[in-house]
């Protein structure tokens, strides 16, 4: 008999998939090119801004982000970036490499998210308003965060708000999709996320000049911004427009330090695979919440659901453990996972639970404890696409079978 494996992300190269790479093959351009636009356009449009920057990863997009930010607005190392302390690491430890400062504010229990009246708070009573330049707020799991509460304190502190939308491919607030709501917007890829392509990352603005910024500096700051290289084909705007005597030529003339964040035709190809079929997706992954939501109800008394809505796009499905007292987060992943059902933790409290961050834990600690507690006790299983029948019958059984035989009520 065939083990069984539901896991918490998966990915099919369908028939589509294999086309589209195979389109790449025979195209003879790997690196960036027509691909490449046309997810860039295609995202755009998606999300409802004017212009998308493709990048390698979702790590690039906000480390390029910031970058660009830290340029365009002359911002010192050590300016303060408010975020989440309660997300995957990338977040802040793009804050950290760009050379800023992450200052964490409690999230919202039912959201995960951080709540504009912690940032409110926390900005009240700051010390120098002036070491804040930027809101680095991210929509975690797919749920929106209350983006027009959070750009209202960016605006009467003339700070900059920066979505991090990585795991909320296609959730809507108050009508408009997460990721259109802010000065920028990273995106993530990821072969586990709502729309895969393995690696890849994304940044979305209606700034042509920031976009334009973005695309320097995903390329090592070089001179040249446009779209598609046209130099292989004996065009050159750059060089078409220049007068100087000396031999350049912009591909390899740097004006900004920069990285290497390009992506390649084959994570964009799928990408725009992924693109066709993405309300099928966010449909399939809110009827599977839902459903778990309705065989688990039973186990509400102990287990904290995720709050179902049709806006959200779901990453996966969370669950806390509201009494630890009765069954502690470790035993109950440990008996899902022999049960063949894959976790992941809710990825704790950056300042308190993450070695990377222990300088940070004697500030921090019994300061955010709804991050603490939902980092001590959430995890998550899979809600993606493919889960069949069968494998929706599974976890409920499972659940049952670990949790009815310990008597809780």
């Amino acid at each position: 008999m065939k083990k069984i494996r539901i896991r918490v992300g998966d990915f099919r190269l369908e028939e589509e998939e294999k086309e589209a790479l195979k389109e790449v093959i025979d195209s003879g351009r790997l690196s960036e090119g027509v691909k490449v636009n046309k997810f860039e356009k295609s995202w755009a449009k998606f999300i409802g801004v004017k212009y998308c920057v493709a990048t390698s990863s979702g790590s690039g997009a906000l480390i390029t982000g910031l970058t660009a930010l830290k340029y365009l607005k002359n911002l010192k190392n050590g300016t303060k970036v408010i975020t989440s302390p309660l997300t995957y690491i990338a977040t802040s430890s793009a804050i950290s490499t760009v050379g800023f400062e992450p200052v964490y504010v409690d999230i919202d229990s039912d959201s995960f998210n951080i709540s504009p009246e912690n940032i409110k708070a926390h900005l009240d009573q700051a010390n120098d308003i002036e070491e804040y330049a930027i809101i680095l707020p991210v929509h975690l799991m797919g749920y929106p965060l209350r983006m027009d509460e959070i750009n209202e304190i960016a605006k009467q502190y003339k700070l900059i708000t920066f979505e991090d939308a990585a795991q909320a491919h296609g959730t809507t607030y108050n009508g408009r999709k997460v990721g259109s709501m802010s000065l920028l917007s990273a995106f993530s890829f990821y072969i586990a996320h709502n729309i895969q392509a393995g690696e890849m990352g994304a940044i979305t603005t209606n700034d042509q000049g920031i976009a334009k910024l973005i695309r320097k500096i995903k390329a090592q700051g070089r001179e040249c911004d446009c779209l598609v290289c046209t130099r292989s084909n004996g065009w050159c705007p750059p060089l078409d427009g220049y007068n100087g005597e000396d031999d350049f030529d912009p591909r390899f003339s740097h004006d900004l330090i920069g990285y290497n964040f390009k992506t390649m035709e084959f994570q964009a190809a799928l990408g725009l695979s992924q693109l066709e079929k993405v309300e099928w997706i966010i449909r399939k992954r809110q009827r599977n919440v839902k459903h778990l939501n309705k065989v688990l109800e039973r186990y509400s008394n102990i287990l904290q659901l995720p709050e179902y809505s049709e806006e959200v796009s779901y990453l996966a499905y969370p669950i806390i453990i509201k009494q630890p007292d009765l069954i502690l987060r470790k035993e109950l992943r440990m008996r899902l996972e022999e049960e063949g059902i894959e976790t992941r933790p809710l990825f704790g409290c950056i300042p308190t639970q993450q070695p990377a961050y222990s300088y940070l834990k004697e500030q921090y600690e019994g300061k955010l404890p709804n991050a603490e507690f939902l980092g001590l006790n959430g995890f998550y299983i899979g809600c993606h696409q493919y889960l069949t029948e069968d494998d929706l019958e599974h976890i409920e059984k499972t659940f049952n079978k670990i949790i009815l035989k310990r008597s809780f009520d």
